[in-house]
């Protein structure tokens, strides 16, 4: 497996801290981006804990609830990969909230979380909240990841239409979050990964701003580093509010 990847994050033009975090771990073909909530401390140590907890389960060699000898699905790589993602971003939103109750300048602090690890020709995607992931296959793009929040909730319902939800005054509320609560349901997706597939994990600060069809057009047009850059300016040139993140993975070769 080879993959070009690049990650790069931005305070954008009106926040005074960056409360995003990002990871790219190259010989776990794992990357993650998690958006922290919480103000300047909180916000960024609950983004930092999710990424940092991430790429130590991932690492492990054991994790807390493995299948046993016994179990069918000790051998199967696909299980113990779903286990290990699953856990990790569980775990994360554990520890998130145990310091949000111990301490009290991380009251109220969380983040969200969108996972990728190419591994065995499966592209495994975990999330929680409202960081998304895009998939660029055959010059056509796709959001992977469903968002967890109020707006996309009414999206779905059709209670109002996309066009609205871009300007609605609750568009920013999340409904599943780590930390927020002691523990948190991860929605994971498995899927084969082909060679040229390219895939965008990025915070809403990115999203909100930026059409997935023209992600597509910059990685299309460009490889991983630019493609990044030019859509972080891209987000800064309409508006900034937010911090913007973006990780993009281009699968080189699946040999």
């Amino acid at each position: 497996m080879r993959i070009t990847s690049c990650g790069m994050t931005d305070v954008g033009l009106k926040r005074g801290h960056n409360e995003d975090n990002y990871l790219i771990n190259e010989e776990l073909n794992l990357f993650v981006v998690a958006d922290g909530m919480g103000g300047h401390a909180g916000g960024e140590y609950a983004s930092a804990i999710a990424v940092n907890t991430v790429e130590e389960i991932v690492t492990s060699l054991e994790v807390e609830g493995m299948p046993g000898p016994d179990d069918d699905d000790m051998t199967d790589p696909v299980e113990i990969t779903r286990h290990k993602l699953t856990h990790a971003i569980r775990l994360a939103g554990r520890r998130i909230h145990e310091k949000a109750t111990e301490q009290p300048e991380y009251h109220g602090m969380g983040t969200t979380a969108v996972v990728l690890q190419v591994e065995g020709g499966n592209a495994f995607v975990a999330h929680v909240g409202d960081s998304r992931l895009y998939l660029l296959r055959d010059g056509k793009v796709e959001q992977v990841t469903e968002d967890h929040s109020l707006i996309a909730e009414k999206i779905r319902h059709g209670l109002i239409t996309e066009e609205e939800a871009k300007t609605h005054r609750m568009r920013n509320v999340i409904t599943r979050s780590l930390g927020y609560q002691e523990d948190v349901e991860v929605d994971l997706q498995v899927r084969a990964v082909r060679r040229g597939d390219c895939y965008l994990l990025c915070s809403d600060g990115l999203s909100g701003h930026v059409s997935g069809e023209e992600m597509g057009e910059m990685m299309t047009q460009y490889g991983p580093q630019q493609a990044a850059r030019s859509l972080i300016e891209l987000a800064c040139e309409r508006g900034g509010e937010d911090n913007i993140t973006t990780v993009i993975a281009r699968i080189d070769d699946v040999g």
